[in-house]
């Protein structure tokens, strides 16, 4: 299936944490954080959006640092995505 996000939209796949310490204790699922890096999978047109004009910076492939609770989960052909507005994202990491 393929994903076309509209306006200012972004769909990324997190990539999970380390599940161990530096010092080698391993994280259960509960004690680990929210994952906050991912990479885009697709990425919107752009355009006018609330009667502004929205360049999109970012590209399929771009590893990205995105807000902690931002966008919505969705499970699509048996993986989780995240639909989020370019504004969530933070930083493209190179």
């Amino acid at each position: 299936m393929t994903i076309k996000p509209l306006f200012d939209r972004v769909v990324v796949e997190m990539i999970d944490n380390e599940e161990t310490t530096k010092s080698g204790i391993v994280l259960l699922a509960k004690d680990q954080e929210k994952p906050q890096m991912a990479r885009v999978v697709a990425v919107g047109p752009g355009g006018a959006v609330d009667g502004k004009e929205v360049v999109m910076n970012v590209k399929v492939g771009d590893k990205v640092l995105c807000s902690k609770y931002a966008g919505t989960e969705f499970k699509i052909d048996g993986k989780e995505v995240t639909i989020l507005r370019q504004s969530d994202i933070l930083a493209i990491v190179e």
